[in-house]
């Protein structure tokens, strides 16, 4: 596992794009992390955060690995001057993102009429749960929220049961931040050849619905029922779902292929007949049942023992703690010690311009105010003079 505690600036970056420079809007969720793809590609990402603000719901500034690979400017949108600042480094950067309801920006004056009228090149990239229109435009909501009316929450769970409550993982950033930082360099990419600035509209449940594409087309060819729990990689089939070892643990079985599901009953030192009834759904209760009893009689690591080296697609339910120490991760270095805690690494990998982590998050909110703005030739003390909130912004 690497140490990368070190800073560097300007060119040292490295890194794809290198050569963008990005405004993020300080908000939490996929935001932020599309921000984090950006930079850990080697954009110079500056995050304006405000006077009360918060980097995440959970964690400290310090310790908020989305943060990581930027810089953190403090103002107060709501104060004439610090507007006005934003509006001539917008002057001055390739991409902005805000993750606001629709309309905050525009009330603040730096929605994208303002902006790209300083800047028309600029990529204006927003995201919400809702989208910018529609009639939940304006409505609250969350990751299980935006998985539900996608229509994903419903596949997930046991038969008979109600859904369970997974990870923000899906809305957040698989549906959001992913698709979203897909959007805006597609965007950049026209920018750059000749076309002009534009808004990048992404929604949550947008992107979700965008996942599921593959579902849809099941359900169109009858091959997805609609109770949970029935169908091929929902837990309903016994050669791809999660068994119980005799210690508690957990083993993950994805033997889909005939040839897979083989070896995962020689493994198990259960009857090679068994491969006949794979894909009858009528004999996959009963046999859950006896794989599992099977399973139940040893402890995780007898079984990981038993198909080491065997083609089965069984793997272990680690915690996140473990996985960061598991030896396929290590010899990929696949997770980095930052500023003292463990976080995964940059990726994907590229051959040329890889990217990496070269900044700790930002040691408190607005820890590289004066530095940046600098930078874009503002003057501090001017921003800073009008009174209000601002002035009392430690630079």
């Amino acid at each position: 596992m690497s140490e990368e505690n070190h800073q560097v600036a300007g060119d040292e970056r490295g890194g794809s794009l290198a050569a963008i420079r990005v405004l993020e809007l300080g908000g939490i969720g996929p935001a932020p992390f599309a921000a984090m793809l950006l930079a850990d590609m080697g954009a110079d990402v500056i995050r304006i955060d405000r006077p009360g603000g918060r980097a995440s719901l959970t964690v400290s500034t310090a310790g908020n690995a989305m943060l990581r690979n930027r810089r953190s400017v403090l103002l107060d949108l709501k104060q004439p001057p610090s507007v006005d600042a934003v509006l001539r480094m917008v002057e001055q950067t390739d991409i902005l993102i805000e993750g606001f309801r629709p309309g905050v920006m525009e009330r603040l004056g730096l929605g994208p009429t303002d902006c790209l009228a300083k800047n028309p090149d600029l990529v204006y990239g927003r995201i919400t749960g809702w989208g910018q229109d529609g009639p939940l435009a304006q409505a609250a909501g969350h990751d299980i929220n935006y998985i539900a009316r996608a229509g994903v929450l419903a596949g997930m769970g046991e038969n008979g049961s109600p859904p369970p409550v997974p990870l923000n993982l899906i809305g957040d950033f698989g549906g959001g931040g992913f698709p979203f930082a897909f959007g805006i360099l597609c965007a950049l990419h026209v920018a750059r050849n000749g076309g002009g600035g534009q808004v990048v509209d992404s929604a949550m449940v947008d992107g979700v619905a965008l996942l599921a594409t593959s579902l849809h087309s099941l359900v169109a060819e009858g091959g997805w029922l609609a109770e949970r729990g029935t169908n091929l990689m929902d837990g309903g089939a016994p050669f791809y779902t999660v068994y119980e070892t005799a210690d508690a643990r957990y083993l993950a079985v994805g033997a889909v292929e005939p040839q897979f599901y083989a070896a995962f009953l020689h493994g198990l030192g259960l009857p090679a007949e068994l491969l006949d009834t794979q894909y009858d759904r009528a004999t996959w209760p009963s046999l859950k049942q006896t794989i599992g009893n099977r399973i139940r009689q040893q402890v995780l690591e007898h079984w990981l023992g038993s198909f080491d080296g065997i083609d089965a697609c069984v793997s272990p339910v680690l915690t996140l703690e473990e996985a960061s120490q598991d030896a396929h991760a290590r010899a990929r270095d696949a997770y980095h010690r930052l500023g003292g805690i463990t976080v995964p690494a940059a990726t994907p990998r590229l051959s040329r311009t890889p990217a990496r982590i070269h900044r700790p998050p930002p040691a408190r909110l607005g820890a590289d105010t004066a530095e940046v703005l600098s930078e874009f030739g503002l003057d501090v003390a001017e921003i800073f003079a009008g009174g209000g909130a601002d002035s009392q912004i430690t630079i």
